[in-house]
């Protein structure tokens, strides 16, 4: 089988789909440059889940400000020794989440920054998408047992997964690789996780959504 080459890997999905731990082994094993999501440093992440109303647009207004400026900084600053570049996360995820926050004159405002920040960014060539039902998501959540995520509910993951959804056909033009990783779990089954990466290096996936069940 042949193998893909893609400059530029972007692993995403929503709140605990796996994304960080399956862009990092990646990493780890295709010798990668690894880029993962600052989101613990934001001081209004704990403050949004606590009062939503009060905090969500500072909130996203500070994720697109830091996001714009790692992905800027990681991205133009090539790394020799490394295959190629994955991520957890691409600059797309603040509309995502913001769709879902904002409302009325505030959404408006944010969705003109983010389309004028979005053309400054160089795109994935892959954009692999983990696809896990909210039931099993809010489990995995808990499980990592981060108090600021005690108030996520399964409506909430709902939302933001159909935002991601609405997103990708709206936006077509793109490589994109859905993956229901519903019935495997990756993280402990050595097994599962090569499936994954067989069909990622594999042939190369078509433009546009190409959707598979593992």
């Amino acid at each position: 089988m042949p193998v893909a080459r893609y400059n530029y890997i972007v692993i995403e999905g929503n709140i605990g789909a796996g994304k960080t731990t399956l862009a990092t082994r990646i990493a780890d094993d295709y010798n990668a440059k690894l880029i993962l999501e600052r989101f613990a440093d934001n001081p209004f992440l704990p403050k949004f889940y606590s009062e939503p109303e009060r905090y969500s647009f500072p909130l996203e207004l500070s994720f697109l400000a830091d996001r714009y400026k790692q992905l800027k900084e990681e991205l133009t600053d090539s790394d020799l020794f490394r295959e190629f570049t994955v991520a957890d996360y691409y600059f797309m995820k603040s509309l995502i989440f913001a769709a879902a926050t904002l409302t009325g004159d505030e959404y408006n405002l944010y969705r003109q920054i983010f389309y004028i920040i979005y053309g400054m960014l160089p795109k994935p060539d892959l954009y692999v998408y983990l696809h896990v039902e909210p039931e099993r998501l809010l489990q995995n959540i808990k499980k990592r047992g981060r108090s600021f995520e005690e108030p996520i509910t399964t409506g909430y993951l709902k939302n933001i997964q159909e935002n991601y959804f609405r997103f990708f056909s709206q936006n077509p033009d793109n490589r994109y690789l859905i993956l229901d990783v519903n019935n495997i779990d990756f993280v402990e089954v050595d097994e599962h996780y090569h499936r994954i990466t067989g069909i990622i290096f594999g042939e190369e996936i078509p433009l546009g959504i190409n959707k598979m069940i593992l």
